[in-house]
């Protein structure tokens, strides 16, 4: 008898996260009614400035069979977060799993850069990604490295020796669902092994923390560039007001300030007994005390 749902995902902490996560974005993309033309990653897509395409994509999922394949596959998967005895374990997860969300990315869109650029081929200019296979496949790779006796269980009735199921999961999925991402699944499989291997090393909570910084900035810098998103909070509008007066240097090597003609200016202090008014002589004898050699 299998142990309780509950007690699995404690000890799955952060994969149980993400799966919720991809859950409730499958939701809302469907009640929103949106594409994954909209989400997705392709070479047009990058090349207009919309590098935030490369996590959203990441996340997103067609439909519900995209959606529980690759969840199932990711659940058997989280068994990486119980071997912190083998080097493994919940952070190592967290760590890496976003170096093979941003680096499996950056490798597609390498692939279709050569593949177009190349070999001329302008299929791939509108292929679009999507989908969380990507860093699946990376972790199939991982585990198939460093704990070849695992096994990867899917859909809770099938079983496939952990060693062999990257290249088999490859073949598997491009015959049985022709319009998988070839390129984003063996992009997975590559980052697995830069991992696995040590190609790519030395996370830790310092890196991972500044990573995600770069992601955010990154991700809400090329959302806003592109159109996709209006963030009215970081607009930056001018606050010219033609009653105050203009000030500029004269010419010269000396720093002495000419400034337009200055309006009386009240200052009415309401706490105070009475109010004070600057002059404009006062004010222009202040400015020239304090910015005349």
């Amino acid at each position: 008898m299998g142990k309780p749902i509950l007690y699995e995902i404690l000890e799955k902490p952060a994969t149980s996260c993400v799966i919720g996560m991809c859950t409730a974005i499958w939701l809302y993309i469907q009640k929103k009614n949106i594409g994954y033309s909209h989400v997705g990653l392709s070479y047009e897509a990058a090349i207009e400035g919309h590098y935030w395409r490369i996590i959203t994509s990441a996340f997103s999922h067609i439909s519900i069979i995209h959606l529980v394949f690759n969840m199932s596959a990711l659940w058997s998967l989280g068994v990486v977060e119980q071997l912190g005895h083998m080097g493994l374990g919940t952070e190592f997860y967290l760590h890496y799993s976003l170096v093979l969300v941003v680096v499996s990315g950056v490798l597609v869109l390498g692939a279709y850069h050569v593949l177009i650029q190349k070999f001329k081929l302008e299929y791939f200019r509108r292929v679009t990604a999507v989908g969380y296979s990507c860093v699946v496949f990376g972790w199939m790779t991982i585990l198939a490295v460093k704990q070849p006796s695992s096994k990867l269980n899917l859909f809770g009735f099938l079983s496939l020796p952990i060693s062999f199921a990257p290249f088999e999961s490859l073949i598997f999925t491009s015959i049985i669902v022709p319009q998988a991402s070839f390129l984003g699944h063996l992009s997975g499989i590559i980052s697995g092994y830069a991992i696995a291997w040590g190609l790519i090393h030395g996370m830790n909570n310092y890196w991972a923390v500044s990573m995600l910084g770069w992601i955010i900035f990154v991700f809400v810098l090329s959302l806003k560039r592109s159109g996709a998103f209006h963030f009215n909070f970081l607009e930056i509008e001018s606050v010219t007001d033609p009653s105050l007066p203009s000030v500029r240097f004269a010419s010269g090597t000396g720093r002495t300030l000419q400034m337009s003609s200055l309006p009386v200016v009240g200052v009415n202090l309401g706490n105070f007994r009475g109010s004070w008014k600057i002059s404009k002589f006062a004010a222009i004898c202040i400015f020239r005390r304090c910015f005349t050699d």
